[in-house]
């Protein structure tokens, strides 16, 4: 039993860990685009964001609640990068720095949204995490156009021990 076991544990280690990474761009990707989405009517920033960064989003530190500072530019930053982000990370473009700015926009979104960690805030910073550090994988556009350079996040992945 223990041989099938091993067999069956190679068996999957051996396969490239391209896809779980083109998955984990997207499961990241998706709500952050979703979001976004919510936050444009057409090129204009919609009200509804501009009501939730003035009025309802509070940053919660030291234990105090704090009013966004510039809330117009939060939102606008906000609603740029939810959309952009995403776009990079699906492209598996810039993968480490979209995964990056993903990770900090869920830093943010807890300081906004403490109760939220759970559920959503830790899974969106693990899947960052892991995208920061094993970047976009094969499927993306990163290691196709860093193939001729010699400098692919892959071969620093292969480094680490990981397959591709």
């Amino acid at each position: 039993m223990m041989a099938i076991m091993r067999r069956a544990d190679d068996m999957l280690g051996s396969m490239s860990p391209s896809v779980p990474l083109f998955v984990l761009r997207l499961t990241l990707a998706i709500p952050f685009f979703r979001s976004g989405l919510t936050k444009w009517d057409g090129l204009r920033l919609a009200d509804g964001a501009r009501y939730l960064f003035t009025t309802e989003f509070q940053l919660h530190l030291f234990g105090g609640s704090f009013a966004y500072p510039a809330p117009i530019l939060a939102a606008h930053l906000a609603g740029i990068a939810e959309i952009l982000l995403p776009a990079l990370l699906v492209l598996g473009l810039g993968t480490r720095f979209a995964a990056l700015g993903l990770l900090v926009m869920t830093a943010v979104i807890q300081l906004t949204v403490p109760d939220g960690w759970a559920n959503f805030h830790l899974p969106w910073a693990a899947m960052a995490l892991a995208l920061v550090t094993l970047g976009g994988g094969r499927m993306a556009l990163d290691a196709w156009l860093h193939a001729g350079h010699g400098i692919s996040s892959q071969s620093r992945v292969r480094d680490r021990g990981l397959p591709y």
